[in-house]
């Protein structure tokens, strides 16, 4: 006999062992959470999932507190249960410490330039102070969505100087330095700082120092992305697959090595005998899809490509692109609510492309090996060939 608990969800359990009803009505219900708040770090775990299935504003309200300060697996389930009640239409607000970061005043004379992310991962950003005697100092940083912070350098400029390296650079590589807030440029530099290796940063050179002649500000550790407070309603929505359509969207690249095991999966669906019908068959790829998207999209992959929708989802409406940004915001926000992403279309067209042009490559280097056996049918012709040739 199967035991009636095995399908019990401990966190639900637990709740019920503390005076939690589901069944009561949602005022009391969200009042007893409000009173278990804060007993222990799996009780908050377990209210935040419990909020998420209580569809109300006060529900949200509760969980944009619960936000504030949270980090780790209970920000992620706070975020989940979030991204739960939009999926029903209650509207949840964005926390107060993304409203006091965005109405914050930036330090004076401080500017910032970003361009987008390149095929390779790249992105160049700049952080300009005005300095008191005249001119700037302009903080160069190469960022790598890998490898961390590739490089960084001060230079003292006249503003001419300014404005003619940014066009030639603009002309060069085909793309448009955007304006930013400086203190999402100074994240971005500081937080791919941390992520470089030692070796690395011997190359880098010494970042916190170049940095300190631009800006006096604390070390920041977290940053709200605007893209979220710009794109709030679109930000709950889905995104389109035609934001894949965007060059800056579709040079997002995951490595052939790790695309291998899938397209071998996918290679053996198609080829399999066993296959009964065809029916069958697309279950088999959709199945090796799923895998892909769950294992291919998740941890710092995810993160990557997470920060990569936000960069490009700002650059998409500096550019004059503000539909598309949308998209990427709501993309990016289901990375960041540890949304289910392989029951997403944009996330599954992401990684089938992908898969697909892989596929198209295999296929076209095949055709151009030479071929190193031969059907029964082939040898003959090629014996009956090398006899005639023979006689001659």
């Amino acid at each position: 006999m199967a035991n009636p608990k095995k399908n019990v969800d401990p966190g639900a359990e637990h709740l019920r062992e503390l005076g939690f009803d589901p069944a009561a009505a949602v005022p009391d219900r969200i009042a007893k959470l409000r009173e278990l708040r804060g007993k222990s770090d799996a009780t908050d775990l377990a209210i935040a999932q419990a909020l998420g299935e209580v569809n109300d504003p006060g529900a949200g309200a509760m969980l944009v507190e619960m936000e504030t300060g949270a980090s780790g697996a209970l920000r992620r389930e706070v975020r989940r249960a979030i991204y739960k009640l939009r999926q029903h239409g209650i509207e949840v607000a964005e926390p107060e410490v993304e409203r006091k970061v965005a109405s914050a005043p930036v330090e004076s004379g401080l500017s910032a330039l970003m361009s987008p992310i390149d095929p390779e991962g790249a992105q160049i950003v700049w952080m300009i102070k005005a300095r008191p005697r005249g001119g700037i100092v302009r903080l160069w940083g190469l960022v790598s969505e890998v490898t961390g912070l590739a490089g960084a350098q001060n230079h003292a400029l006249t503003r001419r100087e300014l404005k003619t390296q940014q066009e030639d650079l603009e002309q060069q590589a085909g793309i448009k330095l955007i304006d930013i807030d400086p203190r999402l440029a100074d994240f971005i530099l500081c937080d791919a700082y941390r992520r470089t290796s030692e070796s690395t940063r011997l190359n880098v050179g010494s970042f916190y120092a170049l940095r300190s002649e631009v800006t006096g500000a604390p070390l920041p550790t977290d940053f709200p992305h605007p893209i979220y407070a710009e794109f709030a309603k679109e930000a709950a929505g889905e995104p389109s697959i035609d934001l894949l359509k965007e060059p800056e969207v579709k040079a997002f690249r995951i490595e052939p090595k790790d695309l291998e095991p899938y397209l071998e999966e996918v290679n053996r669906a198609q080829e399999s005998v066993l296959v009964v019908s065809r029916s069958s068959q697309e279950d088999r790829i959709l199945g090796a899809v799923d895998k892909a998207v769950g294992e291919l999209l998740s941890g710092e992959r995810a993160m990557r490509l997470r920060r990569r929708l936000e960069d490009t989802g700002l650059y998409l409406a500096k550019t004059g692109r503000r539909e598309q940004a949308g998209w990427a915001a709501a993309a990016a926000a289901k990375i960041r609510d540890s949304a289910e992403l392989k029951t997403i279309p944009f996330f599954r067209s992401l990684v089938q492309t992908q898969l697909g042009a892989m596929m198209a490559e295999e296929a076209e280097r095949k055709r151009e090996e030479p071929r190193l056996i031969m059907t029964p049918a082939e040898a003959l012709r090629a014996q009956e060939a090398a006899r005639a040739r023979s006689r001659q």
